[in-house]
């Protein structure tokens, strides 16, 4: 019998999976706000998708300067950062967040590359989403979120 965990049963393993991805990557600290932030849409959604035994989803959500001060870390350089490092910045993190999750999903998932979407103008939808987990987060640099989503 498979049992189909729930996005519930994934949130320590977000927060926790956070915390240690931001300080090991970016030497920096977040905490878990609560309560939730009553914020608009970042400017910026970084995607990676499960594919396989299990389907779902990963963002994360954040400001265009977060994403700019992130990418400056990562890459090591002063900010600001253009435009395009900040998208493959914050697509990496989502990518390492995404990865570090899998383990915790059924056996025969897959990961997709990541995606993200520049702009507060949009709307992501994804067709047949049954649950969304939304943790969000804050740190010196603003609030921001994580969401895993299951199709």
């Amino acid at each position: 019998m498979t049992i189909t965990p729930t996005v519930e049963s994934h949130r320590p393993a977000i927060a926790a999976i956070t915390e240690a991805v931001f300080s090991t990557m970016l030497g920096l600290s977040i905490h878990s706000l609560s309560p939730v932030p009553d914020c608009a849409p970042g400017d910026m959604t970084a995607a990676v998708y499960y594919v396989g035994s299990w389907n779902g989803s990963l963002l994360l959500e954040c400001s265009l300067p977060q994403a700019m001060l992130w990418s400056a870390r990562l890459l090591d350089v002063p900010p600001p950062v253009s435009l395009e490092d900040a998208r493959d910045g914050l697509g990496e993190l989502c990518n390492v967040l995404a990865g570090n999750l899998k383990p915790m999903l059924p056996a025969g998932v897959g990961i997709s590359a990541p995606s993200v979407v520049a702009g507060a103008d949009y709307s992501l939808s994804l067709c047949g989403a049954a649950a969304c987990e939304s943790s969000h987060f804050g740190s010196a640099d603003g609030p921001f979120r994580v969401a895993l989503i299951i199709l």
